[in-house]
């Protein structure tokens, strides 16, 4: 991976953070967090992985993402002076819930 799309991820995963924390109103017990972003090779398109706690609340989130990913595209757009800016796309990281059930599984051994 070259260093400009190395860079490119980390920008866009500061920004959209950015946007969802203070633009996106999510119910007060859900917690959503961008964990990583992978832009293509060409930087058309960039899948922003986002973390959801409690994870249960995954399809809300999504939904909720889905329905206003042109809003934040938008201020994306108007905040990068890059071309071309990558198209976004949102995907829920699953680590989190891999961790939780190792974790179940570990302790039930234990016991």
């Amino acid at each position: 991976m070259t260093q400009r799309i190395l860079k490119v991820n980390e920008l866009i995963k500061q920004e959209v953070g950015k946007i969802i924390l203070s633009e996106i109103n999510f119910p007060a017990d859900i917690m959503v967090t961008v964990m990583k972003v992978e832009v293509s090779k060409d930087l058309r398109y960039a899948d922003v992985f986002v973390s959801v706690l409690p994870f249960e609340k995954k399809e809300e989130v999504q939904k909720t993402l889905k329905e206003n990913i042109y809003f934040i595209q938008k201020i994306l757009n108007k905040k990068l002076f890059m071309k071309p800016l990558p198209r976004i796309k949102f995907k829920i990281d699953d680590t989190g819930e891999h961790v939780g059930r190792i974790d179940e599984l570990l302790k039930k051994n234990e016991s």
